[in-house]
């Protein structure tokens, strides 16, 4: 488990399962995800029955928030295509509770997931793919540091429209300079 203030990160369970496909079916939450089909509860059982085959550190985590002495899924990710070679890994994430978007928890997930693959996975780059209309994720990871990298033009089509997929990275060097410009600012 990964724990941060007010928030965690954990293996998925399948008691999580129909929450998760609840979100999968719902078109505001899909809207922004590589998955632009509904999921059936059949489907992501299978989904989870192979979980197990792929490498610890690329199996997706649960994002679930503190709410008094209890906790509350919200969420859910991870990395996927590890490149040990060049020490370097994308991530995705989903906030799926609706009710929970604009509250900073995706920053929040995105913090703890660029930590721990810096920290605990030693990787050198983390990168991701954005929807150039997806605003509020966008913001939520330049304030991890991600900076902007290259647009794959009309990547992507949804809804009969043609998008621009961004891509975005944080590398190590850059993180370790803002962890200690954060650390500065806390001793004044």
């Amino acid at each position: 488990m990964i724990v941060g203030k007010g928030i965690r990160l954990r293996a998925i369970e399948r008691d999580d399962l129909p929450t998760l496909v609840t979100w999968m079916n719902d078109p505001d939450v899909r809207d922004n995800l590589a998955a632009y089909l509904p999921m059936s509860m059949a489907d992501e059982e299978r989904w989870f029955e192979r979980l197990p085959e792929r490498p610890r550190e690329q199996q997706p985590w649960a994002i679930d928030i503190q709410r008094g002495s209890s906790w509350k899924l919200i969420g859910s990710c991870g990395f996927h295509d590890v490149a040990w070679r060049e020490r370097s890994s994308e991530i995705g994430i989903m906030i799926g509770a609706k009710r929970e978007w604009n509250k900073g928890y995706g920053t929040q997930a995105v913090a703890l997931l660029v930590k721990f693959g810096f920290e605990t996975l030693n990787l050198h780059r983390i990168s991701l793919h954005v929807y150039e209309d997806n605003a509020r994720a966008i913001r939520a990871y330049e304030k991890v540091g991600f900076v902007l990298e290259g647009r794959l033009r009309d990547a992507q089509y949804s809804d009969g429209v043609y998008k621009d997929v961004l891509q975005m990275s944080i590398l190590r060097p850059e993180w370790d300079a803002a962890q200690g410009q954060n650390r500065g600012e806390r001793a004044e």
